[in-house]
This record gives structure tokens, sequence and C-alpha cells, in this order.
């Protein structure tokens, strides 16, 4: 029997994802968010609320990083959405993180994460109960480790975190269940 919950947002696994920007002042910012991901085969969508220093940063900037969490940066990850860069002046300081300027938009890639979106706002549309930022993916980057002898991304090596909205954790993805699009295979066939 299923017990009503009720309205939640509740819907698991989500991501981990890094949103970085530059500021006014070209300082760094990084912002943890659970809620955006792939929106199309070339964009990606932030639902972000409006009083956020990151916010403000791609009004101005008109671009961004997304980087996933791993569970190499967790801590630093989970920092970035405990302080504040609204209150926090030094807050990518004192994660001790590096970051240089992206090649291809006005925003910073943070070396510590291995793999990296790099975006342009296409369009921020005002929703209901947040900002709907959509960004166009100008390129993609990730560090040679992460490559298996195919060429394609590891995505064990890669260690990305989990969110868990049902109790508010972090996890680290498990072994491989299947292959998309082939699994279900025979059930087309009847």
């Amino acid at each position: 029997m299923k017990k009503d919950l009720g309205v939640e947002p509740l819907l698991a696994p989500m991501p981990v994802l890094m949103i970085a920007t530059y500021g006014d002042d070209d300082k760094v910012d990084v912002m943890n968010m659970a809620w955006g991901g792939i929106c199309g085969s070339t964009q990606v969508v932030l639902n972000i609320s409006e009083g956020h220093k990151t916010s403000e940063n791609l009004r101005k900037r008109g671009a961004f990083t997304l980087s996933p969490a791993t569970g190499a940066t967790m801590k630093e990850s989970d920092f970035f959405g405990i302080a504040s860069g609204n209150t926090m002046a030094d807050k990518f300081e004192k994660s001790g993180y590096h970051a240089v300027k992206s090649k291809n938009v006005d925003a910073p890639v943070i070396e510590e994460y291995p793999f990296t979106l790099e975006c342009k706002v296409d369009e921020i549309v005002e929703g209901k109960t947040c900002l709907h930022v959509y960004g166009d993916i100008v390129n993609v980057l990730a560090d040679e480790s992460l490559l298996g002898a195919d060429g394609a991304i590891d995505i064990k090596k890669l260690d990305p975190l989990v969110f868990d909205t049902f109790q508010r954790g972090y996890f680290h993805l498990g072994d491989e269940a299947g292959k998309a699009w082939n699994a279900g295979a025979d059930l087309a066939k009847k």
C-alpha cells in the first residue's frame, strides 16, 4: 500500500552541481545546486532562487561553468552550498580551491572539478518559485584521467555525487544495472 506524502519536491537521485560565475569585481563565486541538468542536446537548465549571488552574476555576465561534485570534492562542494557569496566575500578563497578563466566563456573553470561544461546564458525565465536559467553548452572539459580506453568518460572514475532529497544526503553511484536501449529490448519484440 502506498502512503500519501502530499506535495514535496522529492525525486531521487538528483545531481550535485557546482555553478561557477564571476562577480562584478571578477571574484570567483561557486554555488552548489541540485535542481538542474541537461534539458536538450546542447543545453542545460538551472533552477535557482533570485536572491543568490550566482543569480546576479548570471544576469550580469551571461556565462557560467557547471561541474558535478565528486567524492573527492564533497567537503568543499557542500561548503559552497552552505556559505553565501552575498554575506561571505572570501567564500571561494576559504575553500582553498583554484580557478582559471575559461577560454570559451566569461566564467571560471574550477581546477579541482575534473569535468566541466562551459556555458553561455541563453535565456532566464522567471518561474513561479525560482529562475529557470537556460544555458547553451559551448564546450566540455574533462581531465584525461577520467577517460577509458575507448576515449569516453568513465563514470566510475568521475565518481559524481548524487543528492538524496528524502534524507538530504550525498551518495556515490553504484554498479551498472544494465545497458540503456537494451535492457528492455525484448519487450519491444512482443
